[in-house]
């Protein structure tokens, strides 16, 4: 059993581990390999942050991260929900070939609980290698701050089991180290006790212990190349905050001004991580990352459609959480590097998730296994340099198996396993309302060629049980 630890014991070991690292440590990482920071959200929209669209609230130290770097307006999550769409940031992999393809497992993988509920959950296996791990091969130190997913219910799945130097956050194996007031809280694999929030009081805001977390790391790690991998638990449902911050005051109904105080914790963890950087004097050797898991609406109640529909959480786009439609899976996805990106700039190159991995070793100037779905954006990022048309891939089984494909300008999906292919041209069409298959019958016939070798099967994912044939 793991051995529960004090929080304010781990705090000051942790402030003194800080003051020892602090005497005569210089930032030595060169600029030619970067820090790298990748921030994640978790079922925030698109236009949940003000410079995509945003109205009703503002995400100010977001947008001053867009205004030192690029935004990506064609950008893409790798699954329409969370386990498999972090799979896929990790891997390099889509949804045809990651090892976590759903939040549940068709087979294989483990039974555990989920509150009443008994599930199948699939994780990340001894063989499975993460970009953490590459970065950690190439010199850096890794750390993940926040939600894993990635373990199931398979206590050999931990972020320290898959390339991870440190971790402080929470696992689904275990339910007191879950939610935004835990009683639990992992550090590697050690169990701290969160003293502040035991019978139900609310002392320790997860997200606050998130952010808090990160700038620790970046300041005890500022003397080396790192790798930061900061996993927000907001704005996800429940819908819970400390405090209502700027919408106290607002006309509007409490689940909405919790929603908009929960996107401005974000938003503010993303300023102390800025200005954690800056004062460690790292601002021009990090790039940073930001992005959103997937759409939004964590589940499809009424009372959060409610929600994201009043903050037009998803804008023009057709879909939410659980869709394959661009409301499912297109995010904010903001890149910012001080001297090296052209600031304030944007980019409507197609990416997604499974880039992120070549991406990183090409800013590590590490190796880029072969056999990766995802491409190097670096020249993209740094150069504007085009992106060729290819296809990028998903499938998703909530609640069933469907599937879609980009391709240049068209987006396919296909519900079931020989269901007909709508397309879409989204030069002309971003809402997705016309299926335009029937007057492109060549289109439709080569991505139907594609789609015959996009997935491979797995024990986790067998095609047989997906179709249920």
């Amino acid at each position: 059993m793991n051995r529960v630890t004090s929080r304010r014991d781990f705090v000051k070991l942790s402030l003194a581990a800080v003051s020892a690292s602090a005497l005569g440590a210089t930032p030595s990482a060169s600029a030619e390999r970067p820090n790298i920071v990748f921030i994640l959200a978790d079922d925030l929209g698109i236009n949940d942050v003000s410079v995509y669209g945003q109205k009703k609230f503002r995400t100010p130290h977001i947008d001053e991260l867009a205004s030192r770097g690029v935004r990506f307006t064609d950008a893409h999550a790798g699954a329409p929900v969370c386990a498999p769409s972090r799979s896929t940031l990790m891997s390099g992999l889509h949804t045809g070939h990651t090892r976590v393809r759903g939040n549940f497992a068709l087979a294989g993988g483990h039974v555990g609980s989920k509150g009443d509920q008994k599930v199948r959950r699939a994780n990340i296996l001894p063989e499975d290698r993460t970009v953490a791990d590459y970065l950690k091969q190439a010199g850096y130190h890794t750390g993940l701050m926040g939600k894993w997913h990635l373990d199931g219910y398979d206590p050999g799945a931990t972020p320290t089991d898959h390339g991870f130097d440190e971790f402080k956050g929470w696992l689904v194996q275990n339910g007191k180290s879950q939610g935004y007031w835990p009683t639990e809280y992992y550090h590697e694999k050690e169990l701290i006790h969160i003293h502040e929030n035991d019978d139900d009081h609310r002392g320790r805001y997860e997200t606050e212990l998130c952010i808090e977390d990160s700038c620790d790391f970046i300041r005890r790690n500022a003397a080396k190349p790192f790798f930061l991998y900061m996993a927000y638990s907001n704005p996800h449902s429940p819908y819970l905050s400390p405090t209502l911050g700027s919408a106290a005051g607002a006309p509007w109904d409490r689940d909405e001004k919790t929603y908009a105080s929960m996107s401005e914790f974000l938003d503010q963890g993303v300023g102390s991580v800025l200005r954690t950087l800056k004062e460690s004097n790292l601002e021009r050797n990090t790039i940073v990352f930001f992005a959103s898991d997937n759409g939004p609406r964590s589940e499809p109640t009424e009372q959060q459609t409610k929600v994201v529909n009043f903050f037009d959480s998803n804008g023009i786009y057709r879909g939410y959480k659980r869709d394959l439609y661009e409301g499912g899976i297109r995010e904010p996805f903001i890149v910012s590097w001080p001297g090296k990106i052209t600031p304030g700039s944007t980019n409507n190159t197609p990416i997604y998730f499974p880039d992120f991995l070549p991406t990183a070793l090409s800013l590590a100037h590490a190796s880029i296994p072969k056999g990766l779905d995802g491409i190097d954006l670096t020249p993209t990022i740094l150069h504007r340099t085009p992106v060729k048309d290819r296809f990028l891939y998903w499938e998703a089984y909530e609640p069933s198996f469907f599937q879609a494909v980009r391709w240049g300008k068209w987006k396919a999906v296909r519900f079931h396993r020989e269901g007909p292919v709508e397309l879409y041209d989204l030069s002309a069409d971003i809402s997705e309302k016309n299926n335009v298959a029937d007057a492109n019958p060549s289109v439709v016939a080569r991505i139907e060629e594609y789609l015959r070798t996009a997935r491979a099967d797995s024990a986790e994912y067998p095609l047989a049980a997906a179709t249920g044939q």
